[in-house]
């Protein structure tokens, strides 16, 4: 009788171990099925996540925005909470600076050296709490050699998307002035001061050109001429939604209508 119960006990046992080790293993299948599964959805979130950063401008460049459209436009007191604003996301003194000489090249002198006079005075509010901002670098000089004429043809085509330089049209044949001040000024002297990197500055003039009245050729142009040196259609359209947050709607809606118009040729 005692050798039944023990063997029934011996038996009983292996039972329960046997089915301890099925539940193990179902156990160890299931984690290895679910983790089949998660790895791959973590890997498309992060996926996700980048593809997010990268449409999107970072706080530094969404600064410049107002900086540049309130400098073209003429209003000084919004100006002044964007130039806070800009130094607040990072930009340093002389990246600031530089958004506001390049102005001068869309919106005239007057209006650029006004944005710099508000900018000093920031300068000056600011330096009196004590708040301490980064100078930043100074521009490299253009080696005395440079061929300007050839310098600044060969940015501007690489602004419009062009492998070669195409042979003078239009208001360059009509004006060939201007189309010397263009390429040796704005296209040498300016985008050559490294500063600003050439996304840093077409965001900028975007900015200044949606914030005018009259200008949608250009900006159109410019536009296009921002995913050639590698802005994206996410950032361009972040790009209007600070236009319109920051400076203004009809503006945002107008220059809305220009970059659809852009991304419909570009397709």
């Amino acid at each position: 009788m005692a050798r039944t119960w023990s063997g029934r006990k011996r038996s009983l046992m292996i039972n329960i171990w046997e089915n301890n080790k099925r539940t193990v293993k179902a156990n160890m299948l299931s984690l290895l099925v679910m983790f089949s599964f998660l790895v791959p959805a973590l890997a498309l979130v992060s996926e996700a996540n980048n593809m997010e950063q990268h449409q999107a401008l970072d706080r530094r460049q969404r600064s410049i925005i107002p900086i540049a459209a309130f400098t073209s436009n003429g209003d000084l007191q919004n100006l002044k909470a964007a130039l806070n604003e800009g130094l607040d996301a990072g930009l340093t003194l002389n990246e600031v600076k530089e958004i506001l000489i390049q102005m001068y090249a869309y919106a005239g002198f007057p209006r650029s050296l006004n944005g710099i006079q508000t900018f000093m005075t920031v300068m000056e509010e600011r330096k009196a709490k004590g708040i301490k901002d980064e100078v930043g670098r100074e521009p490299s000089p253009l080696p005395p050699d440079t061929d300007k004429d050839a310098y600044g043809a060969k940015v501007r085509a690489e602004l419009a998307g062009q492998k070669k330089i195409p042979p003078p049209s239009g208001y360059q044949l009509f004006a060939p002035g201007i189309d010397t001040f263009l390429k040796e000024h704005l296209f040498a002297d300016i985008f050559a001061r490294d500063v600003l990197d050439h996304r840093s500055r077409e965001l900028a003039t975007i900015a200044a050109l949606a914030g005018m009245t009259g200008t949608e050729g250009q900006l159109r142009f410019h536009l296009g001429a921002s995913m050639n040196v590698g802005l994206t259609e996410g950032q361009l359209k972040d790009f209007i939604s600070v236009l319109e947050s920051r400076v203004s709607r009809e503006k945002a809606e107008k220059a809305g209508e220009v970059l659809s118009a852009v991304l419909a040729d570009r397709k």
